[in-house]
C-alpha cells in the first residue's frame, strides 16, 4: 500500500531540491556568490528524495482511495519542511518556526509572511518564495482537477466529466490533464510578467509578482505589497490576473479547444463568480467613497483591487483597508470566505459550494409552499443529488468548525478575539490577511509565539486541503 505513496513523495522532494538551485543562481546574477545554503539543501532533498523514490520504484496500474488520500496528505505534510530548511538562517529568518511559517505560506499559495523587512532579504529568498508560490500554484489546480474528484471531497466529483474527455483510470486522467494545464498556466504567467514589465517594473519584481499573481499566492518582494509601485495600471494587470487565476484552468483550455463564444459566456460557476465579484465591488465603492467622504473613482480603484484580491484569496494589498473603517473585519471576514472556482488556484469554500447550499435552500423553500411539487436542485448548470449537497454541507462546516476551534485555541496563549479569528480564517482560506492591523496589509504575523505559528502552518495544509482530506485519512487509519 505504501510503495506509490513514498514513490510519489521521493520524486516530488527530489524535484523541490532541483528547484533550490534556481534561487541560488539568482543570487549569483545579482551580487557576483551563490547561495550557499540553497546548494546545500538542494544536494540533501535530491539525495533523500531520490533514495524514497528509487527504493520504492515501480509501475504504479491502480490507486486506491485509501493511497490516494495518504498521497494527498502526506505530500502537504512533508514539502513544507523540506521547503523550509534553505530559509532556516537566510535573511531575517532566525528560527525554524519562522522558515516553516514561511515555506508553507508559499507552498499553499496563503500569502502570509513573518517578514517585517521583506525588501531587505537577499534576492534567493525572494524568488524561493515567488518558486513555491508558482509553483505549487500549478499544482493545486492539477490537485483540484484530477485527484479531488477521484477522492470525492466537497462534491468536487460532479466536474469529472468537465474536465477530462475520456474516461480513462485516474493516473492516465493526471497525465492527460496536466500536460494542458501545465501549458496554460505557463502562458498566461510570461504574459503577466511581460505586461508588468511594460507597466514599470524590473524583470525581477515582474517574474516574482507574475509567479505570485496568477497563482493566487500574494507573496511580496515588497513591503507595501502593491501599494509600493503606486499604479493603476500595474493594479488593473494584477487585479485581472488574480481574476483569471481564480477562474477553472480548465475553462481556459476548453475555451481554446472549442473556439466557441457562447461557451464563454455559458459557464454558469465562472458568470455567478465574475457577477458577485462585480455585485462587492460596486457595492463597496459606494459605501466606501460616503463614509469615507472621497470621490468614487479613488474609492473604486482601492476597492476593486482589495476585494478582488480577497475574494480570490490572494493576499496582495494595493493600500491599508484596516484603516477604512470599523465595517472592515466584517465585510472582508464574508470576502475571505466566498473564494473563486473550483478547478482554480484559489482557497477557502468557493462559489460552486454557495451555488450548491443555495440550491438546496432553494429547493426546501419549494417544497415548504407546494409540498407535492418535484423540485430539481440545480448548481453551476447541473442537477446535483443529494450526495452532492451533504458533501459539500459536510465540507462548508468542517470549514466553520475548524476555524471557531483554533480561534479558541489561539485566543488561549494570550491573543486577543479578532486578531486570533483574522489569523486563522486568513490562513485557512489562504487568503494570507488577518482582521486587525497588527496581521493586516501593513503587518505580518512575527509577532506570534512559535507554538502558534507551527498551528497556523498546519491551518493553511488544513484550508488547501480544503478540511475534509485530512478528518477523512484520520477516521479511515482509525477504522482500519
Amino acid at each position: 500500500m505504501w510503495q506509490p505513496v513514498l514513490m510519489i513523495n521521493g520524486f516530488i522532494i527530489f524535484v523541490w531540491g532541483a528547484l533550490m538551485l534556481l534561487p541560488a543562481a539568482v543570487l549569483k546574477y545579482y551580487s557576483g556568490h551563490f547561495d550557499v545554503t540553497f546548494i546545500e539543501c538542494s544536494i540533501l532533498s535530491m539525495f533523500f528524495g531520490g533514495m524514497l523514490f528509487f527504493a520504492n520504484y515501480g509501475k504504479i496500474k491502480k490507486i486506491s482511495i485509501l493511497q490516494g488520500y495518504l498521497i494527498t496528505v502526506t505530500c502537504w505534510l512533508i514539502c513544507p519542511f523540506i521547503c523550509a530548511l534553505p530559509l532556516y538562517g537566510n535573511g531575517d529568518i532566525t528560527s525554524y518556526a519562522d522558515a516553516l511559517f514561511e515555506a508553507t505560506s508559499g507552498l499553499t499559495t496563503t500569502g502570509s509572511t513573518i517578514l517585517t523587512n521583506v525588501e531587505a532579504q537577499p534576492k534567493s529568498v525572494l524568488f524561493w518564495r515567488a518558486i513555491l508560490n508558482g509553483v505549487s500554484g500549478v499544482g493545486i489546480v492539477i490537485f483540484a482537477v484530477a485527484l479531488m474528484p477521484f477522492l470525492g471531497i466537497g462534491g468536487m466529483h460532479i466536474f469529472t466529466k468537465e474536465n477530462s474527455d475520456t474516461e480513462e483510470k485516474f493516473l492516465p486522467k493526471v497525465r492527460y490533464i496536466a500536460k494542458d494545464i501545465i501549458i496554460t498556466y505557463v502562458l498566461l504567467n510570461i504574459i503577466c510578467a511581460l505586461l508588468l514589465k511594460w507597466a514599470g517594473m524590473n524583470w525581477f519584481d515582474a517574474i516574482c509578482f507574475a509567479l505570485a499573481t496568477l497563482c493566487t499566492g500574494g507573496l511580496s518582494t515588497k513591503n507595501n505589497s502593491v501599494a509600493f509601485f503606486d499604479s493603476p495600471t500595474i493594479e488593473a494587470i494584477i487585479g485581472i490576473f488574480m481574476l483569471l487565476g481564480s477562474l477553472p484552468m480548465t475553462y481556459f483550455i476548453l475555451i481554446a479547444k472549442k473556439r466557441s463564444f457562447s461557451f464563454i459566456t455559458g459557464n454558469k460557476q465562472v458568470n455567478a463568480f465574475l457577477k458577485v465579484v462585480a455585485f462587492y465591488i460596486l457595492s463597496i465603492s459606494i459605501f466606501h467613497a460616503l463614509t469615507a467622504k472621497i470621490d468614487f473613482t479613488t474609492a473604486f480603484r482601492h476597492v476593486s483591487f482589495n476585494v478582488i484580491s480577497a475574494m480570490t484569496t490572494t493576499g496582495f494589498s494595493s493600500c491599508d483597508f484596516i484603516q477604512w473603517g470599523s465595517w472592515v473585519p466584517v465585510v472582508f471576514f464574508i470576502l475571505f470566505l466566498t473564494g473563486g472556482c473550483t478547478g482554480s488556484t484559489t482557497g477557502s469554500i468557493k462559489i460552486f459550494r454557495w451555488q450548491v447550499i443555495g440550491a438546496f435552500f432553494n429547493k426546501n423553500a419549494t417544497t415548504s409552499l407546494s409540498p407535492n411539487q418535484v423540485a430539481v436542485m440545480k448548481a453551476g448548470g447541473k442537477i446535483i443529488d443529494d450526495n452532492i449537497v451533504a458533501s459539500v454541507f459536510v465540507m462548508v462546516l468542517g470549514f466553520l468548525f475548524a476555524i471557531v476551534l483554533f480561534t479558541l485555541i489561539i485566543t488561549m496563549t494570550g491573543v486577543d478575539f479578532l486578531t486570533a479569528l483574522g489569523a486563522v480564517t486568513g490562513n485557512i482560506t489562504n487568503s494570507g490577511i488577518g482582521l486587525t492591523e497588527a496581521t493586516g496589509p501593513a503587518g505580518s504575523f512575527a509577532g506570534f509565539t512559535p507554538f502558534v505559528k507551527y498551528l497556523l502552518a498546519f491551518i493553511m495544509v488544513l484550508g488547501r486541503l480544503e478540511v475534509i482530506a485530512i478528518f477523512v485519512l484520520l477516521h479511515k487509519i482509525k477504522v482500519m
